[in-house]
């Protein structure tokens, strides 16, 4: 009998979560659900459109996270990754898929019900990043993972309630993403110090890092300077793609634990 290698089931998991996230979205949109333009959003330079989209490029360029995340899905087919995954590597993906709506959500409607789902998305992915690499230091199960992560995107949640500005990242939330991000950095630069464990491939790393960095540098710089509002080519779209990709090359980072050990 021939032993399949690969499973289908995420991607078809992850394909349904991009279908029907995005279908709401699109229902949302079309319906004014999520509320009126409140100019959530418009401080990242393109110009507020007529219709149903406000902020073309910075509302379609979420596509890459949506892109990402089946990719994602797809590595998470294999046997061998979903091992090293302990489980976690289809929601993975799917919070993934979910930056995407959720992000276009507010470029889309400037709207405030938008802007919660755009933050809310950051919070589930840095929490998810955060809590699986404290899981793997405590060297903990899945229930730790679920714990420390509905931990973490509820104090998200509480430090974003602070509605003041916040010099260079304009929002509270977006203070409690980098932290939660910063968590995940040195534990996992301290993972693969800590002798008598699986090393992961810190290259992988470096990119996600090297790829969020930059983004963040264009992020903050189209904000004030290099601004054309009216243009399709956008910072903050660039923004978007370059989080995409440092999402996918963490998967890679977390799917490369202890392969050299395995050969």
């Amino acid at each position: 009998m021939i032993v399949p290698t690969r499973s289908l089931r995420p991607l078809t998991i992850a394909i349904v979560v991009a279908v029907v996230s995005t279908g709401a979205l699109v229902l949302a949109v079309g319906a004014g659900w999520l509320g009126p333009d409140v100019g959530r959003g418009a401080n990242f330079c393109e110009a507020a459109r007529d219709g149903w989209v406000k902020q073309p490029a910075n509302t379609f360029s979420n596509a890459g996270f949506v892109i990402a995340g089946l990719v994602i899905a797809w590595h998470a087919g294999r046997a061998e990754v979903a091992r090293t995954l302990r489980g976690l590597a289809t929601p993975y993906a799917c919070v993934v898929v979910l930056l995407g709506p959720a992000s276009a959500a507010m470029h889309a409607t400037q709207s405030a019900a938008g802007g919660q789902l755009d933050l809310l998305s950051m919070y589930l992915v840095a929490s998810f990043a955060a809590a699986y690499a404290l899981m793997r230091w405590f060297d903990r199960g899945q229930l730790f993972f679920w714990q420390l992560f509905s931990l973490f995107v509820a104090a998200c949640e509480l430090v974003g309630l602070y509605d003041g500005h916040v010099p260079v990242v304009t929002y509270a939330g977006n203070v409690a993403f980098a932290t939660l991000l910063l968590v995940a950095v040195v534990t996992e630069v301290r993972l693969w110090r800590r002798p008598g464990r699986p090393h992961t491939d810190l290259r992988w790393g470096a990119g996600a890092l090297c790829s969020i960095l930059v983004a963040f540098a264009i992020w903050n710089a189209t904000k004030t300077r290099w601004c054309d509002p009216h243009s399709l080519l956008q910072g903050h779209a660039a923004w978007h793609l370059l989080d995409a990709l440092s999402a996918y090359l963490l998967f890679r980072l977390w799917a490369s634990e202890g392969a050299a050990d395995r050969q």
